[in-house]
């Protein structure tokens, strides 16, 4: 074993010019530094653990090209930007464990977010989001109950969906030719009622002599999973002379854009621009950017500023909700009609056209 001797080292380093022990110094520190691994910059911060989302499905989950791909393309784009990871449940049949997959994401000790999909988690997510104050929780489409609170870890995200039909029937009532559309909604409810009579609403604001066909595809979440209803539907509509449909049924309104094409005639898509479903055929899509307010949501929880216990609008004013105008289907709309829309989504956002959210048919 070798043992360092300091009163020797100390009467040779003495013999040692003055030049040299500086360098003999500077080797020892070089040594220190190859040995802790040190280049000279500052210590690498300590990784933080990266944020884990759970995410829950809406009937029809992925590959609805509509509403479920868009809440997880949101996912996508947080995990590129932030480095985050997630995870995904996809529901079965009608969506009735919706609960328990939300129990099963809230139990996972590494999932610090969980977000539930659609309007039909609204219920579970509350019950569930006050019984683990320690997690996050958002609920895309949220619909309270009068008289229940909102839990403080809970984050409700809606859209302004009825200022959004408003502008998709303005724009059905300048196109059409027969002066008569269709509405085909998935599952009857508050919520769907809204993008009808928004719809509604709008087409008479430029039309008011326009006929409004509407029918929904059913009374329960499955509607939101039935594209050949959609199809069975839109082609009635059709052959009553409708020219446009606007459709708000979810992975339904697949084949609403089916029959929209073996008729040739339009249809108006639903939150996600669907124009590559059937080229030529959409008219336009009323937009609700779900991944966009995913991301923000997964960004308020990695800054500090999510807040739970309140209702989150993202509307027309950051274009949120919007409708899709682009060189694909700036032809079909026109640029006087075009124009025309801007001016009544321009007034809605000052509050010079009043839309209420709430009001249904």
């Amino acid at each position: 074993m070798l043992r360092f001797n300091h009163n020797l080292f100390s009467k040779r380093l003495m013999k040692f010019p003055y030049a040299i022990l500086l360098l003999f110094l500077s080797l020892l520190v070089g040594c220190s530094s190859d040995t802790g691994k040190n280049t000279g910059k500052e210590p690498a911060p300590v990784s933080k653990t990266k944020l884990k989302i759970g995410l829950v499905f809406d009937v029809g989950g992925r590959g609805d090209k509509s509403f479920n791909d868009s809440a997880y393309n949101g996912l996508e784009m947080a995990k590129q930007k932030h480095g985050v990871t997630n995870l995904y449940i996809e529901p079965q049949g009608e969506g009735a464990d919706r609960e328990a997959a939300l129990r099963q994401m809230a139990t996972d000790p590494e999932i610090g977010l969980i977000i539930g999909v659609g309007l039909l988690f609204s219920d579970d997510i509350t019950t569930v989001a006050a019984e683990f104050p320690d997690k996050k929780f958002a609920c895309i489409d949220y619909t309270g109950k009068q008289g229940v609170t909102i839990p403080n870890n809970l984050q409700g995200i809606v859209f302004e969906e009825k200022k959004g039909s408003y502008l998709a029937g303005a724009l059905a009532g300048l196109v059409t030719k027969t002066r008569t559309v269709g509405f085909i909604g998935g599952m009857e409810s508050n919520i769907i009622k809204k993008f009808e009579t928004g719809f509604i609403e709008g087409v008479h604001s430029v039309n008011p002599d326009a006929k409004v066909i509407s029918g929904y595809i059913g009374m329960t979440g499955s509607a939101f999973a039935n594209p050949s209803k959609g199809k069975e539907l839109a082609l009635g509509q059709y052959a009553k002379g409708a020219d446009i449909i606007y459709q708000a049924s979810g992975a339904s309104g697949l084949g609403v854009i089916e029959a929209a094409r073996e008729t040739k005639k339009l249809v108006i898509c639903t939150d996600r621009d669907q124009e590559p479903d059937a080229p030529g055929f959409v008219l336009s899509s009323m937009t609700k950017a779900v991944d966009r307010a995913v991301l923000k949501t997964v960004e308020n929880v990695l800054d500090g500023s999510f807040k739970g216990g309140t209702i989150s609008v993202f509307g027309l004013a950051d274009r949120y909700t919007d409708y899709v105008y682009n060189n694909k289907n700036a032809a079909r709309i026109g640029t006087t009609n075009h124009d025309r829309i801007e001016d009544i989504r321009k007034k809605i956002v000052e509050g010079k056209i009043i839309i209420n959210e709430t009001a249904v048919r």
